[in-house]
């Protein structure tokens, strides 16, 4: 092999491509030696560069020559006449893009502005319709938007992200970062509203679990009165409760069905409007015709006192839906219950709580209440009355036994260890004060990474424009 002839391709290239390929083919004819770890390193950089920058001159060429295309300039004037004001040609003009190769290319695009461009003092904003036909925003490609919106979702910090950029070879600032990212996921979010999303295999016939819980995090929120002595508005850094949930399909044996990827959103907006994104989803899940639906969540007023609306909402039969209190928050309830009993030694309380706790699983969910009530007469303290409500309340949604016979979850692991990883993990931490609109966008972001469907808002993302305007 390593005696054989070299080959001679002739082709026919710009000048700058040529040079590019020399500069590759150079290095093919007379390799060098490298001794270290650092000298090979930087060899696949220096080889890994020059490929970039000969990618960006293709890519340059492509995307000029999809500009210029009929299909283009007939979506370019579709755009046009939909928008509710005239638009005047203003002639070609050259746009700088990123690209995901590290590297800007030129291309020569029509830009419009709106007839009578001023109003008073106001100027608004010029508009290339053909870079939105090609998914091009922020004068970034699509493939180079969605890396940096994954990186600003998955990695701690939107400075995180734009180190591993710059190591990629893709040189940003923060700000930059933070512009792109946010206006994905706000992309994303008005796509989302807009079309029919593709979930992949559906859940007829299956068994669906729904869980709902919430994080906490720090939103900085405007303080009324006079400026700070720079003309900063003072603001104040309340806590406030992402609200998450999280739908899966469950197997035979009760596990995680692999064949189904899990569905995972969060909004700070509140509960009512969280519950309206959730009726969103499984509306067009085809909810009603899975073979069982569970709601499982720990006691929050806010989740059981919405659950029965959206059930009737959804049309779905009583016999196929399961309501159910997370049995390992009932556990902790039924622990704080023997913390009450003054001069019981621990060894004493355990022993009650086991007790109590295989009657849960067993199915005797009249015993335990009975228990609880007597345990709790006699007694008024506030503490004593809340963990007798607690399981009077829920009596009805405490059927361990049957859901275990159903193969069926009985706890929400899956919503706690989705709110550590996509809220507290990310937005909950030391001195970290969120504006509601950023933190939304980044928790949209780390979602869909968490859940496996990054594809999914991508798509969703990239045909906004398409959706919008046809």
């Amino acid at each position: 092999m390593n005696n054989a002839e070299p080959v001679t391709v002739q082709f026919k290239c710009r000048p700058e491509i040529a040079e590019k390929i020399e500069a590759i083919l150079e290095r093919e004819n007379n390799p060098q030696i490298v001794t270290t770890p650092e000298e090979h390193e930087e060899l696949e950089r220096d080889l890994l560069k020059h490929a970039h920058e000969l990618c960006g001159l293709i890519a340059e060429k492509q995307i000029q020559h999809s500009i210029d295309s009929e299909e283009i300039c007939e979506a370019q004037q579709q755009i046009l006449l939909a928008l509710p004001y005239k638009m005047v040609d203003k002639g070609k003009v050259k746009v700088r893009l990123r690209t995901c190769f590290g590297c800007e290319v030129t291309v020569q695009i029509s830009y419009f502005t709106r007839k009578g461009n001023r109003r008073g003092k106001r100027r608004y904003p010029g508009l290339y319709p053909g870079l939105l036909v090609l998914g091009i925003h922020e004068r970034c490609t699509p493939g180079l938007a969605s890396e940096i919106s994954m990186f600003a979702g998955m990695l701690g910090s939107l400075e995180e992200a734009r180190q591993v950029l710059a190591e990629r070879g893709v040189v940003l600032n923060i700000k930059t970062v933070r512009q792109i990212a946010y206006r994905f996921a706000e992309r994303a979010r008005m796509a989302q509203r807009m079309m029919e999303l593709d979930f992949g295999p559906g859940v007829a016939g299956r068994k669906v679990a729904i869980s709902a819980d919430g994080g906490r995090t720090r939103i900085r929120e405007k303080k009324r009165g006079k400026k700070t002595a720079k003309g900063r508005n003072r603001y104040r850094g309340a806590w406030r409760e992402p609200k998450l949930f999280i739908i899966y399909v469950v197997d035979a044996e009760g596990k995680l069905d692999r064949s189904f990827m899990p569905i995972i959103d969060a909004l700070i907006q509140g509960p009512d409007a969280m519950f309206k994104l959730l009726h969103a989803y499984l509306s067009q899940l085809n909810l009603s015709e899975a073979d069982r639906i569970l709601f499982i969540a720990d006691g929050a007023p806010w989740i059981w006192n919405r659950v029965p609306d959206l059930i009737k909402r959804l049309g779905l039969a009583s016999y196929q839906v399961h309501q159910l209190i997370d049995f390992y928050h009932a556990v902790e309830h039924l622990g704080k219950v023997a913390s009450l009993r003054k001069g019981w030694p621990l060894k004493q309380r355990k022993s009650w709580v086991r007790k109590h706790r295989k009657l849960l699983l067993q199915g005797h969910v009249d015993k335990v209440v009975c228990a609880v009530k007597a345990f709790c007469r006699g007694r008024s303290s506030k503490a004593i009355r809340t963990q007798m409500e607690y399981f009077v309340k829920h009596s009805a949604r405490m059927a361990y036994a049957q859901l275990r016979a159903l193969k069926m979850p009985i706890g929400s692991g899956s919503v706690e260890s989705a709110i550590r990883r996509v809220v507290n993990l990310r937005l909950k931490g030391p001195c970290l004060f969120w504006c509601k609109k950023n933190a939304e966008a980044i928790l949209l972001l780390r979602c869909y990474w968490k859940a496996g469907r990054w594809n999914m808002l991508k798509n969703m993302a990239n045909t906004f424009v398409q959706e919008a305007y046809t």
